[in-house]
């Protein structure tokens, strides 16, 4: 009999096998160009773009700059083009990049440590009013900033930094940035260990150097021996925090993968405890593993923080040990918590040689280059040739005879650069805005400004520290997620249902004391217009509710929603 034929078996549905592109790290064997700040890097280091706007651009015009210089290469040397007048923040995301710019550029001046001399401060000041409309903002990572450069001027302007030992050499870009450091470092009385060696090995040794003027984004760092943790290090790639290791002495604490922007991320401890002399070594491991494994193929992810989010730290401690330094790093103590939770080094303090030193408050950062010339010359008046900028957007005249003291903040008082601060003065930060940013949503410093003066009027018997940070975009270059009150730039629609400039509200963001991001509550958005009544109507439910000494962040945490409306 035959046998009863078998239906066939179904075929096994096969898999779709997809080669993963990988993250465009050197490291993993990814040269391929993934975007267009990879192919515009590959086909000629940013660093050369010098030479085409000394002999080509400065001559023949703003028409004449390549694409690729004009929106990429030229931020080598801290060159960005503005934002063109008249454009609203409704437009921002909607026009080309060649319809928004100017034909003018932001030059950023780096000031490595904020350390600055009279005569250098001096040139700042010259330069902004004969080349930049009077512009110079003083930023919170210490640099300066120029509006309205010609790119005719750029040369002229080169030569007068570089005459007192100054430069915009890799001041934007994807390279490393302008390394942060204490503004007191060497002469505060309370200072674990003076970080100022280490970062001028490093710029000798880093900056400008073509092994890493090729990041995959950009590369912030800071370097800091106070015990006020006054250098925002938990939101830099890198940072070294002063300490007191039991054994061995004054070092610092090694912390990596900070950033804020639309992906915030607290830095995270390595564990390590680093030397003042072996500072620089590890500095180029860590900026070599963020050249050589950093994420390339899409911008987004291409900051150090997603591959030590990825890594883990004790991946991350291996590698930078077994494959840059060749060696083990010594195990050390977590920095103290500060005692302080101003850390911008406003008022007369006292030096450790006797001699004290003067911080003072500009609105937002906003100062011009007569100001700045004024400024220098007060400082020279009053016996000092030091001055320097901080990461919160003061400044500091150092070396003040005691005598001179009194003298020295009356003349600042007169310019305006007030040494007694309100809080809100004190704390209300602002960034560069729609006014000159192409990135931006609203304006911010005029906002920043005015909301000064009113909460001032409106609250004059407010009392406690409490940040407030104001954007014009998501970006977080004033550091919204983490100041008591963040405040986002964006469109929002007024009771009219119009489309108004406005903002998203962070709360309860801190750094130093329990450093975390603000909380968002639901649906939580001011107009610009409402900014003062709710800004005002929050901090009075603060005064109401909080408990004795509790701060605004963790009122903030417990407050319910209806109060923080």
């Amino acid at each position: 009999m035959a046998a009863t034929p078998q239906k066939p078996a179904a075929a096994t549905p096969r898999r779709k096998v997809s080669r993963h592109r990988g993250e465009g790290q050197w490291a993993a064997g990814h040269f391929t160009p993934l975007n267009g700040n990879e192919q515009f890097k590959k086909d000629d280091d940013g660093l050369n773009v010098r030479t085409r706007i000394e002999t080509i651009y400065s001559k023949r015009g703003f028409d004449s700059i390549d694409p690729n210089d004009l929106r990429g290469r030229m931020r080598w040397w801290g060159l960005y083009t503005q934002r063109k007048p008249g454009i609203d923040g409704g437009k921002t995301a909607i026009l080309e990049p060649e319809e928004l710019d100017d034909k003018y550029f932001m030059l950023r001046v780096r000031i490595d440590g904020g350390r600055l001399t009279t005569e250098q401060l001096r040139v700042i000041g010259e330069i902004s009013q004969e080349f930049a409309r009077g512009t110079a903002d003083i930023t919170d990572r210490q640099n300066v900033q120029y509006h309205w450069i010609r790119i005719e001027d750029v040369p002229e302007i080169w030569d007068r930094l570089e005459a007192v030992g100054l430069s915009t050499t890799e001041a934007c870009g994807d390279t490393p940035r302008v390394i942060l450091g204490s503004p007191v470092a060497g002469i505060a009385a309370d200072e674990i260990i003076d970080g100022t060696p280490a970062i001028e090995e490093i710029n000798r040794r880093i900056i400008g150097n073509k092994d890493f003027s090729n990041l995959p984004r950009k590369f912030k760092s800071a370097i800091s021996g106070s015990p006020l943790l006054d250098v925002a290090h938990e939101i830099n790639d890198i940072a070294f925090v002063g300490v007191n290791h039991p054994e061995h002495g004054p070092g610092f604490d090694l912390w990596v993968g900070g950033g804020l922007s639309t992906n915030p991320k607290i830095g995270v401890r390595l564990g390590a405890w680093v030397p003042l002399d072996e500072v620089a070594d590890v500095y180029e491991g860590v900026i070599s593993i963020f050249r050589d494994y950093g994420y390339r193929r899409l911008r987004t992810r291409a900051r150090l923080k997603f591959l030590v989010a990825d890594w883990g730290t004790e991946k991350f401690r291996q590698v930078l040990e077994d494959e840059y330094l060749k060696r083990k790093l010594v195990d050390g103590p977590a920095p103290a918590q500060p005692v302080e939770r101003w850390r911008d080094h406003v008022g007369v303090h006292r030096q450790n040689d006797g001699l004290f030193y003067v911080g003072f408050a500009p609105r937002v950062g906003r100062v011009d280059g007569a100001t700045l010339t004024k400024i220098a010359e007060l400082a020279e008046a009053h016996g000092s040739g030091r001055v320097r900028t901080t990461v919160e957007q003061k400044m500091i005249v150092l070396d003040v005879e005691e005598t001179q003291v009194e003298s020295l903040v009356e003349a600042l008082e007169a310019l305006d650069l007030t040494a007694k601060p309100s809080p809100f003065r004190r704390g209300t930060m602002a960034c560069t805005g729609i006014e000159y940013c192409k990135l931006a949503i609203v304006e911010t410093k005029a906002r920043g400004s005015s909301l000064i003066d009113e909460l001032e009027r409106r609250i004059p018997d407010f009392d406690e520290p409490i940040t407030i940070n104001i954007n014009g975009c998501p970006n977080a270059c004033a550091r919204i997620q983490v100041a008591d009150i963040g405040l986002k730039g964006q469109l929002v629609v007024n009771d009219q249902g119009e489309q108004v400039e406005g903002f998203q509200v962070h709360l309860g963001g801190a750094l130093g004391l329990e450093a975390g991001f603000g909380r968002k509550v639901r649906g939580l958005k001011v107009t610009s217009d409402e900014l003062p009544d709710y800004v005002e109507r929050v901090l009075k439910r603060f005064q109401e509710e909080r408990e004795d000494g509790e701060r605004f962040a963790t009122w903030a945490a417990r407050a319910s929603e209806e109060a923080l409306s």
